[in-house]
């Protein structure tokens, strides 16, 4: 399920979104949501031919639910629980995420079905399916056991449209405290498992399904076979989504919205920014510019490389080394939400400093994709980290803001790179943080530190690439620990820093796992960092999964 492309290349159509990928909006501080919102926090929709809502109840998958779809060619967006697009003529379908909360808390999240339920097919999620239960007269009680992980579906009614194809044995992911005990008859179970009755059930009468596990997640073996039963067999989904037709579309309307307006865009090496660059350049040519910004924490010799593959391009960029200035503001900074809020208004003083150069500017660009906003601020209010390109920025600078990949994952942003016909060295790049090498060193940042991390990151990375690694990797890099240790070089005791190796697979980054590199690498990497950079007399390798680290240590 992870391999499936979300785009299908020979399946291009007539264009099928109309402003559906990226908002532009006057810049004052925006909104700390990750939906989209505009200046006065009233939420917008953008209009498409066709598409399914997700309403988001603060679930950790309620992402993975999108991916899912996307994964499926069909176009979805994921608004929060009680803003649905009422009126939105292209919306055919609409899924209920789970959330944290249980249904019969006070702070619990309800929505308002009335004007859904009957008029569209709807399918709730875990916490969803509870939810429609509960408010139409079941009950849900805390299990008397939790449920997490593993289990089998029972008694399948393979005539049901949403087990089409799922038969009994199929293994489902549960993720619950709380049950379904009963439900009302207007109800049919229509599969169970060892511990759950009420696993999939049906309103008769409605297009209105709940399964109580989750069909979004790897583990759900027939997870994504009952997502296409509800969105192309239930809910007439055509599967049209293309990267072609996202560029067509988005290109399209940035010519219609920007005009001839100019607009400048931050650029910090990685996938996204560069797509977006592109992108933007396909629709408004010179009156893009671009600016790449040196804060000093850059991997070894990357501003130079950099540089010349946004020339070989034919992007108009106009490289700052600032790195003086975020050395200087981040000295004896050791934590790390301090870094990122440094370092993004570091960005933001060099912008606007910049951007003053270039007459007639009144747009900023940025290469925001979806993970950026998610992790920045959940519908709970809970933090995960902060991104610096996720926010608001002073009102001095008067700009409007354009992201055209805000509502894209990582994969997507990629097959979309790809259809622009960029060069694979670029679209398969690793993520790389935004404050670049800052996070990754643990504790307070110096130009000496600096030094001995991008000597063992650029070992580490070349290695991977000597290896034919890197592309079976998702993420990789080292982390600077802020720990000494003994150890022996030529018959004499020494006393220097530790590193830890970082290297995951995933799909999306919303999930992670430590990569499983073998042995006799990690072993010539280790003796290479040791023996090569100055300063290290030991090296180790991070095996923790997300969740529940993070990927990056900060």
């Amino acid at each position: 399920m992870h391999d499936t492309p979300l785009f299908t290349r020979a399946a291009k159509k007539e264009p099928v979104l109309k402003n559906v990928f990226y908002t532009c909006h006057y810049f004052t501080y925006l909104p700390k949501i990750h939906y989209l919102c505009n200046s006065e926090t009233n939420y917008t929709f953008h209009t498409m031919q066709e598409k399914i809502i997700i309403l988001d109840f603060g679930s950790q998958t309620t992402q993975l639910i999108g991916r899912r779809v996307r994964e499926l060619n069909m176009y979805c967006e994921i608004v929060p629980y009680n803003k649905f697009p009422h009126g939105d003529k292209s919306v055919i379908g609409v899924i209920l995420s789970g959330s944290p909360f249980s249904v019969y808390d006070e702070k619990a999240f309800k929505a308002e079905l009335a004007e859904i339920r009957g008029h569209l097919p709807v399918l709730g999620i875990c916490y969803g399916a509870q939810f429609m239960a509960w408010t139409s007269g079941g009950n849900v009680e805390p299990a008397a056991s939790r449920e997490y992980g593993r289990a089998l579906l029972t008694e399948v009614n393979g005539a049901d449209p949403l087990m089409k194809g799922i038969k009994p044995g199929s293994q489902v992911w549960m993720s619950h405290g709380d049950t379904i005990t009963a439900i009302p008859d207007s109800f049919s179970v229509i599969a169970s498992t060892e511990k759950v009755r009420i696993a999939p059930y049906h309103i008769n009468g409605e297009q209105t399904w709940g399964v109580q596990f989750h069909p979004e997640v790897f583990h759900s073996v027939d997870g994504t076979q009952l997502l296409r039963n509800f969105v192309v067999d239930i809910c007439g989904g055509r599967q049209d989504w293309s990267a072609e037709s996202f560029i067509d579309t988005t290109v399209a309307q940035l010519r219609e919205q920007l005009g001839n307006d100019k607009v400048v865009l931050g650029l910090s090496g990685g996938v996204d920014s560069s797509v977006a660059a592109v992108l933007l350049n396909r629709a408004i040519g010179k009156n893009l510019t671009c600016i790449f910004v040196d804060h000093g924490m850059l991997r070894n010799d990357e501003f130079k490389n950099v540089l010349h593959d946004y020339e070989c391009l034919g992007l108009n960029v106009i490289g700052v080394d600032a790195s003086a200035k975020f050395f200087a503001e981040l000295a004896g900074v050791t934590d790390p939400e301090r870094k990122r809020k440094i370092i993004g208004k570091g960005f933001i003083d060099v912008f606007d400093e910049e951007a003053h150069k270039i007459t007639d500017v009144k747009w900023l660009a940025q290469g925001t994709i979806y993970p950026d906003c998610i992790e920045s601020l959940s519908i709970t209010g809970t933090t995960i980290k902060s991104h610096h390109n996720v926010g608001g920025l002073p009102e001095k600078m008067n700009l409007r803001l354009c992201e055209p990949l805000r509502l894209l994952f990582k994969d997507e942003v990629r097959a979309v790179g790809r259809a622009l016909g960029m060069p694979d060295h670029l679209i398969k790049r690793h993520p790389f943080p935004g404050p670049g090498l800052a996070v990754r060193i643990l504790g307070d940042i110096t130009p000496e530190k600096v030094r001995v991390l991008q000597e063992a990151d650029h070992i580490f990375i070349q290695g991977l690439r000597d290896h034919n690694l890197y592309d079976k990797v998702w993420q990789a890099g080292v982390i600077l620990l802020p720990v000494q240790s003994v150890g022996v070089m030529g018959d004499e005791r020494t006393y220097e820093r530790a590193v830890a190796l970082r290297a995951v697979t995933s799909t999306d980054a919303m999930t992670a796992d430590w990569a499983h590199l073998p042995y006799e690498f990690l072993a010539e990497v280790s003796n290479n960092i040791i023996n090569h950079v100055r300063g290290v007399n030991r090296v180790c390798y991070d095996i923790s999964s997300k969740p529940p680290a993070t990927i990056e240590w900060e």
